[in-house]
This record gives C-alpha cells, structure tokens and sequence, in this order.
C-alpha cells in the first residue's frame, strides 16, 4: 500500500483527518441503529442505547488500521501490528492495570460506609466482557494510530493526552446516556457528562504514560479494558442519576489526586519522551 503523500503528510492533518473519520463512522453508525425509533417518535430503550456502542467501535478501530496503511504504506503497518505483540509489555508496569478497579473500589467502599448503603459495589462480572472488548477495539486507533500522530505535531506526550483524553471522552456521547447504572441521566446528564470526562481523561493521561514507556498498543488495551470492566461490574444498581454523578466525580478527583501525586513524587515525568524507555 503507497503512503498518501503530500498533501497530508504532516502529523497534524493526518490527526484531524483521523478524528473526523472517527467521529463519522461512529456517529453516523449509531444514528442509523437508533433512527427509525426517533423518526418514529418513540424513546430508545436502554438494550438499543448500548448497543449503539459495538457500533461505535468501528470508527477507531477501522480509522487507526486504515490510516496507517494510507499515510504511513506497508511500513507502517508491520511498526502499528510490531506494537501489539506482548514482547513490548514491561512486567513492571501491570500492577498499573490494578488502579482502576482498586480505585472505583475504595471510592464506592467510602461512600458505602459514610454516606449510604445505596453505592454499596456491585457484582456484575460478565461487564468484564465489555471491558475487553472495548479496550482491543478502541485502542487501536487512539493508541494505535492518533496518540503518536498527536505527540509529533504538538512536541509533548502529556498535552497531547489532555486533548486525546477530551476528545475520547466527548466521542462517548451518543452512548453517554446509556452508560452506568442510573440511566437515562435526566437532568443530571450535564454532571454525569463532565464527571465521566474528567474521569476518562485521568485514565487517558495513564494509558498515554504506559504507551511513552513501552510503545505497547497491547498495554494500553488492557489499561482501558481494566477501566471499562471496573466501572460496568462495579457500578452500584441502586443509585439515583445525581448520585452516580457524584460517585464519579469523587472517582475521578481520585485519580487526578493520584495523577498529581505520581507527578510530583517523580514516578510519572511530563516530559517523557515519545520512545520507548527501560523499565
């Protein structure tokens, strides 16, 4: 496959192009699932709602494979399939996958304890399917294809995983109101949106760190199935919309706190370099 060139050879339009294909092929996909119901004018159940998702996964994954081979050639393709085999995963960085779940755990043990039994953890283990799923598909265009994009034209892998972690987090709308326990959110759609963001873009700042360390696509899925997993088999069933917003919230303040602690104890360095370093 010849690589496109020249007319989109910079890092920069090749980041937007990806992002505008993405959001289309998700977008779109999801709308065309749920339309009759809405030129119907019926309300979208909640099986429907997530299942608009698994449609959604086509856009990242097809749009990070598909780019690559067009604007980077079959060199391109055998560096993006290298970065999927576990050689590149460094033993010492798992135990990072465990911060998710043992995060989301506290937090909902916290507010089970002090504020009510209603955030008591849930059991839901078969949501860790979803996690996996999610994690292989997704990051094989955030990871695979648009973070490095993104590193090479902005000259920084944190700034560049800031924007990645907000635009991951505003790719999620569609599904946003299908997500979690206490749906549909109602008028807690504003705060559930901007606490899941902030969340998101926390555990973004973490997947973008591990990638910097190893150049593991690998790792980075499993750091987003982890998350993913975490939050559908943990997340508490009895809880109101303006109460799953405030346990996310408290999630993610819980992880930037941790974010900022590991910054300022020197365990996670803003000026990583884009290779790959020893572990």
């Amino acid at each position: 496959m010849r690589p496109l060139r020249p007319m989109l050879a910079s890092p920069r339009r090749q980041v937007v192009f990806y992002f505008l294909l993405t959001f289309f092929i998700s977008w779109f996909g999801a709308f065309l699932l749920v339309a009759p119901r809405i030129f119907a004018g019926q309300p979208i159940p909640k099986f429907t709602g997530l299942m608009m998702f698994p449609v959604m996964l086509l856009g990242p994954s097809f749009s990070g494979i598909f780019l690559t081979g067009r604007f980077d050639g079959r060199a391109g393709l055998r560096d993006f399939f290298s970065r999927l085999a576990p050689s590149r995963i460094s033993p010492i960085l798992l135990p990072a996958l465990l911060i998710p779940p043992l995060l989301v755990l506290a937090v909902l043990i916290l507010l089970k304890t002090f504020v009510s039994r209603e955030y008591t953890p849930n059991h839901f283990f078969v949501g860790a399917g979803f996690g996996l799923v999610a994690g292989f598909f997704e990051e094989l265009g955030w990871t695979g294809f648009a973070f490095p994009k993104m590193v090479a034209s902005r000259k920084g892998w944190f700034p560049s995983a800031i924007l990645l972690g907000v635009l991951w987090s505003c790719w999620h709308i569609p599904v946003i109101d299908y997500l979690g326990a206490a749906t549909p959110h109602g008028r807690a759609w504003p705060p559930f949106f901007l606490a899941f963001a902030a969340a998101m873009t926390a555990i973004r700042v973490l997947i973008c760190w591990l990638y910097t360390r190893t150049q593991s696509i690998l790792l980075a899925q499993l750091l987003h199935a982890f998350s993913t997993a975490s939050l559908v088999v943990l997340s508490p069933s009895g809880v109101s919309p303006i109460q799953e917003s405030f346990w996310y919230a408290l999630y993610a303040s819980a992880l930037w706190l941790l974010l900022f602690l590991l910054i300022q104890f020197g365990a996670i360095s803003t000026r990583v370099s884009s290779q790959p370093q020893q572990v």
